[in-house]
């Protein structure tokens, strides 16, 4: 377990991280996770005082390391850009838990099953972690529905949000 200060960063223009939120996580801190480790890895631990499980460190090159802030962990420490943050961080190798709905509704769908089955395992856990944010059970539904129909038409987490937000304007 690693303790540290960080301080919210923000890239200007860095490609498809442009706009991202996210803290340093210089080379010695690394190896202190996770030694000789220089690909993408998953930690646990707390920003502040929010509590965070599977959250990827992504290389830099040179051993560094960064931790993208996306916007509900950046409401959690009610911080932005320019702060401080009390940083403890830990590998996980905790096994990802998909949304025990989302699954069950797949089952039910072999089309949308067999499309989720054949991507990467990344953009699995993409739809699964949106439908578990949904902060009420109509809310959820209302994802999963999406997700199964969007799978069955062979389509991805970005096809499906991109189709969506056309049909509302």
């Amino acid at each position: 377990m690693v303790r540290f200060t960080a301080i919210l960063k923000k890239f200007a223009t860095q490609g498809e991280k442009t706009g991202w939120t996210y803290i340093e996580i210089p080379e010695a801190i690394a190896i202190k996770l996770l030694p000789g480790k220089k690909t993408s890895f998953r930690v646990k631990g707390k920003l502040d005082e929010l509590r965070i499980d599977q959250v990827a460190l992504l290389p830099m090159g040179g051993g560094d390391f960064i931790m993208p802030i996306n916007a509900a962990m950046r409401k959690g420490i009610g911080k932005r850009q320019g702060a401080g943050i009390s940083v403890i961080l830990e590998a996980d190798n905790s096994a990802f838990q998909f949304s025990e709905d989302f699954m069950a509704c797949l089952n039910d769908d072999p089309a949308a099953m067999n499309y989720f089955k054949s991507l990467p395992m990344s953009h699995q856990k993409y739809f699964s972690k949106w439908i578990d944010s949904a902060k009420s059970i109509e809310t959820k539904t209302k994802r999963i529905t999406m997700a199964i129909k969007a799978l069955a038409q062979k389509k991805g987490y970005g096809e499906m949000l991109r189709e969506q937000k056309q049909q509302k304007n």
